[in-house]
C-alpha cells in the first residue's frame, strides 16, 4: 500500500476512530488502526474494541498502491499530529509500515491486516433513514441523562424507540429523564410497529463527532443485537444494551396545574448565579414562583446566600416552593434550542417538567431544602 494524505484531514480521521481504540489489552490488533488504500474509495481508516466498531473515509487522499496496514493508532497518530508536512505518505509492506514527511521517515512495527477482526458490514437495506442534524439534537437532548456504571446496566444507555416515522429518544438516570421527539423515513411504510433499541453512550458520544454534517442523511439498522449508522463517509456500528428500560411514559407528570413560562436565556444566568454559593451540602437552589416573578435562592454554611430575581412572561396556579439541584437544570438548559421554557408543577415534593414545544421534555426530580 502507498498513499498520499492530506495530514489535516489524516489527523482529524484518526482522532474519530481513536476513540474507540483500546489501550490495554491481551489482543494487540486492537490497539491498531486499520487502513486501506484503494483507487476507487480512496483511504479508508477502521478501528474497534469489540463493542464499537467504526470506519470512516478520510478525504483527500492519491492512492498511489492499493492495500492494506495494520498499524498502532497512538504512534500513527503521534507521528501525524506532530509532522510539520502539508502532506505525508504512508506506504506498508506486510506488517511494517512507514510514515515519510519532507524531511523525515518513520518506520513502525504493525501486524498483518489479516488479523483484524472482519469488516464492519451494513446488511440489506436501512430500517430508517434521519437527517444528521435531527439525529445530532436527538442525541445531545438526551445523552447528558444517562446514568453513569448503575447495576441497572438498561438505564447506562439511551433508548431508541421507533413507530413509523416517528423517533423518540429516551434517557434517564433515576433522579431526571429527557425525552426529544423527531421524524424519520422509514423504509418499509407499512412498518409501523414499535420497535427499540438500548445503545450505549460511548457510540453515541462517536456519533455527535462522526456525523457532525447537518445536511447529510444517516442510514440506520437493527441487525443481531447491533444498531449501525451509515453515511456514504462512515459506518458505525454498536452492540445494543441489554436489558428492559423503565416503562418512561409511568414516571411523566401528567396533573402539574401550576405553569411558568421563562426566558430560556435569562433562566439559565439566575441558575448559574444562584449555584455560586451552593456546596455539596447544601447543592440545593430554592425557586419560589408566584404571579409577581420568580425568586432563586440558596445559601450555604461558611460561603454566604444568593438571591436572584426572574421575570415571568406567565405563570398560572397557586404560589410554590420547590428545591433542584442547579447542575440537572442547567444539563438541560444547555441543549434547549428555543427561546423560552415551560414548566410545570404539582407540588414541591413533586417532580417538575420542562418542556420546549411538542419535541423536548425533561422531568426532573426535586431536592429536600431545609
Amino acid at each position: 500500500m502507498k498513499v498520499i494524505c492530506d495530514r489535516g484531514a489524516l489527523v482529524d480521521a484518526l482522532a474519530l476512530v481513536g476513540r474507540v481504540v483500546v489501550a490495554r489489552t491481551p489482543k494487540p490488533v486492537l490497539t491498531c488502526v486499520k487502513l486501506t488504500g484503494d483507487a476507487d474509495t480512496g483511504l479508508t481508516l477502521e478501528a474497534t474494541d469489540t463493542e464499537i466498531s467504526v470506519r470512516l473515509a478520510s478525504p483527500r487522499v492519491e492512492v498511489g498502491e492499493p492495500g492494506e496496514a495494520l498499524i498502532p493508532a497512538d504512534k500513527l497518530n503521534a507521528i501525524v499530529r506532530e509532522s510539520i508536512d502539508a502532506t505525508i505518505t504512508l506506504s506498508a509492506d506486510g506488517d511494517v509500515a512507514e510514515v515519510t514527511g519532507s524531511d523525515s521517515k518513520f518506520k513502525i512495527y504493525g501486524h498483518p491486516p489479516g488479523d483484524y477482526p472482519a469488516a464492519i458490514s451494513f446488511p440489506g437495506e436501512p430500517d430508517f433513514t434521519i437527517n444528521a442534524g435531527d439525529l445530532h439534537r436527538l442525541v445531545a437532548q438526551t445523552l447528558f441523562a444517562t446514568a453513569r456504571e448503575n447495576s441497572r446496566y438498561a438505564i447506562n444507555g439511551v433508548l431508541f424507540e421507533r413507530t413509523g416515522n416517528k423517533l423518540a429518544v429516551v434517557a434517564t438516570d433515576g433522579h431526571r429523564l429527557a425525552l426529544a421527539n423527531g421524524k424519520c423515513k422509514a423504509t418499509n411504510k407499512d412498518d409501523k410497529e414499535a420497535k427499540s433499541a438500548i445503545v450505549p453512550t460511548k457510540a453515541l458520544q462517536l456519533l455527535l463527532q462522526l456525523f457532525d454534517d447537518a445536511e447529510q442523511n444517516v442510514d440506520v439498522k437493527l441487525a443481531d443485537n447491533q444498531i449501525l449508522f451509515k453515511t456514504d463517509d462512515a459506518v458505525l456500528a454498536s452492540n445494543l444494551v441489554e436489558g428492559n428500560f423503565p416503562p418512561y411514559s409511568d414516571v411523566i407528570p401528567k396533573d402539574g396545574d401550576k405553569k411558568a413560562t421563562l426566558d430560556t436565556d435569562g433562566f439559565i444566568s439566575a441558575v448559574r448565579r444562584a449555584a455560586l454559593l451552593t456546596n455539596e451540602e447544601s447543592k440545593g437552589v430554592r425557586m419560589a414562583f408566584s404571579s409577581d416573578g420568580l425568586t432563586l435562592s440558596s445559601r450555604a454554611p461558611e460561603m454566604g446566600e444568593a438571591e436572584i430575581s426572574v421575570p415571568l412572561p406567565e405563570y398560572a396556579g397557586d404560589p410554590l416552593e420547590i428545591g433542584f439541584n442547579p447542575a440537572y437544570l442547567l444539563d438541560a438548559l444547555k441543549v434547549v434550542d428555543e427561546n423560552q421554557v415551560h414548566l410545570d408543577f404539582k407540588a414541591g415534593n413533586k417532580p417538575g417538567v420542562l418542556r420546549t414545544g411538542p419535541n423536548f421534555l425533561y422531568v426532573v426530580m426535586p431536592v429536600n431544602l431545609q
